[in-house]
């Protein structure tokens, strides 16, 4: 089923969730249609119908969507009835920000542990966390049944970090490294590189 649904799909319906999550929590609303999504989106009311389509019927005609249900079920769908312990590997700036970043609670993620190679920075308190040895990665991962992980590392020890994560049983990984980075089956990955982002939007101007 799960590899029946184009990835692009997928990768929209956190969007859907958020917008949803905000119409019933700052604007009190408690049904909405696909038009307005759209509107609110970006994307046409159809293609909304349609993504949501691969999983079930989710309205009615008329009436539109009760929010607080297909939140429910968006959340069911991407595994967000339990909360992700997450652990990040690179305490540099970017793990710093992570580290003190509060926007993944209530949405599913906590970052659990962070872990860096640096002795100046093991020890470090960041947040709520302290900064523990890279050594220490596959033992924390195991004991700890860790599924997702971010790498806040140079390019040239990504590859590397990745290799370990997935040995130990780490199954997503969101990668800030500004390098493609090979992983088995199984395994899924993502990449936020804001250069790209800025060198693809360049071309329009």
């Amino acid at each position: 089923m799960t590899r029946e649904i184009p990835d692009i799909v997928i990768g929209r319906l956190p969007i859907y969730l958020r917008e949803l999550t905000r119409l019933a929590e700052d604007e009190g609303k408690l049904n909405t249609s696909s038009h307005e999504l759209g509107k609110r989106l970006g994307i046409s009311s159809a293609q909304i119908r349609k993504d949501l389509s691969h999983f079930g019927e989710f309205g009615k005609q008329g009436t539109g969507y009760h929010i607080n249900y297909l939140t429910d079920q968006l959340r069911d769908i991407l595994k967000l009835t339990q909360e992700w312990d997450v652990a990040v590997v690179g305490a540099g700036f970017l793990g710093h920000a992570l580290a003190n970043y509060h926007g993944f609670l209530h949405r599913g993620f906590r970052i659990s542990w962070i872990f860096d190679s640096d002795t100046t920075k093991i020890g470090e308190q960041m947040g709520e966390l302290v900064v523990q040895s890279v050594d220490e990665l596959e033992t924390v991962i195991t004991q700890n049944n860790v599924k997702v992980a971010v790498i806040a590392v140079p390019a040239s020890y990504a590859q590397e970090i990745t290799d370990r994560l997935v040995t130990v049983g780490v199954r997503a990984i969101l990668s800030y490294a500004p390098i493609h980075l090979n992983v088995p089956d199984g395994v899924e990955i993502s990449y936020s590189d804001p250069v790209i982002q800025l060198q693809r939007m360049t071309y329009y101007l």
